[in-house]
């Protein structure tokens, strides 16, 4: 599979097949209980957001990472008919780096562009392991962790529907083609009882909130379930 388009949609699209120097260790690891770097990643979050709630930073690198796996397979499916074998046991994360460096892919392989192959690959093989993970540190609800995967998947259909708008194709008729393979594909796994519910209307808004809100002179994200930030409580 050629990967260079799925990079030129953007940084959270694209996956490299080698390390490229960086560090880091398959994500089959992290699931099984080495969760330092998980931590890690938290703690970094953490600090770039100025935040003392350890929830909030540890919502916040969820999502990123939720982005970066939806993206890299809903993308695919989208562009290429298929989608990269993402195997945890060869899916590498590097969580001292951002996206487009902090994943890549070892060895070779494709699977079908199909919503059961994307629930198989992203929902089950790393989304609920990772939620696993990450709630052994942090006090994060479930309901907002899929919340956050609703969000990241909803983000993805924009992004490549936007990308498809600016030309991201020579054809017209491929690139609506491109948007509407991945709004496709996007209502079936968002119709999964984990998922469903959490986006709503065309606009794909969601229905609980991140808590971006709580950080130091953060506002609220463009779909964020709330018109203006909740008064702030302390924790």
């Amino acid at each position: 599979m050629d990967l260079t388009e799925l990079d030129a949609v953007g940084g959270f699209f694209a996956l490299r097949t080698d390390p490229s120097g960086g560090k880091g260790a398959p994500l089959a690891r992290l699931y099984a209980g080495e969760t330092a770097p998980l931590t890690s990643r938290i703690d970094t979050v953490a600090a770039r957001l100025g935040t003392a709630e350890r929830r909030v930073a540890a919502s916040v690198a969820h999502l990123g990472l939720a982005a970066r796996l939806w993206s890299i397979a809903l993308g695919s499916a989208a562009l290429h008919g298929e989608i990269p074998d993402l195997d945890p046991a060869r899916l590498h994360w590097a969580p001292e780096r951002s996206a487009p460096d902090d994943l890549w892919l070892t060895g070779s392989g494709s699977l079908s562009a199909t919503a059961v192959t994307l629930r198989e690959a992203v929902q089950y093989g790393h989304l609920v392991p990772l939620a696993d993970a990450l709630r052994q540190d942090s006090p994060v609800s479930r309901q907002l962790l899929w919340g956050n995967a609703g969000s990241a998947l909803a983000g993805a259909v924009r992004m490549l529907a936007d990308w498809a708008r600016r030309g991201g194709r020579t054809a017209v008729g491929e690139r609506a083609a491109v948007g509407e393979r991945a709004a496709a594909l996007a209502a079936e796994l968002l119709s999964h009882p984990d998922l469903a519910g959490t986006v709503r209307g065309p606009a794909m808004r969601r229905s609980t909130c991140c808590l971006y809100y709580r950080v130091p002179g953060g506002g609220l994200c463009g779909d964020c379930v709330f018109d203006r930030p909740p008064r702030r409580t302390a924790q």
